[in-house]
């Protein structure tokens, strides 16, 4: 039983470690959290952004919503894009998901 004691016992009295010690683990999960997922989803969000800005009339989209598009005007903040023969509809720049087909020159 004294071993026991012994053994739950903290060197140093009830101080418990320097307050500098406790911060290095937490700067290390901070570090990993931030390159395992902050950092690629902010490339990711990068990438998105720059393929929406190159998009131009005649290029086949996919929205979000899973519909395939062709781009048939562009405005500010918006694509008018046809679905079909005499059906276009308007969508947010941010509801196109990924180019499918560049347009033909």
């Amino acid at each position: 039983m004294n071993w026991m004691m012994f053994a739950m016992a903290q060197p140093g009295g009830e101080g418990g470690g320097s307050p500098l010690s406790m911060l290095f683990p937490i700067l290390g999960m901070l570090a990993i959290f931030y390159f395992l997922l902050i950092r690629p989803q902010q490339k990711r969000q990068k990438e998105t952004q720059k393929m929406i800005a190159a998009l131009k009339n005649g290029d086949r989209v996919l929205t979000s919503s899973g519909i395939y598009a062709t781009i048939s005007g562009v405005k500010d903040d918006t694509f008018i894009l046809k679905i079909a023969d005499n059906v276009k509809i308007e969508v947010l720049k941010s509801a196109v998901s990924g180019l499918v087909e560049k347009a033909s020159s």
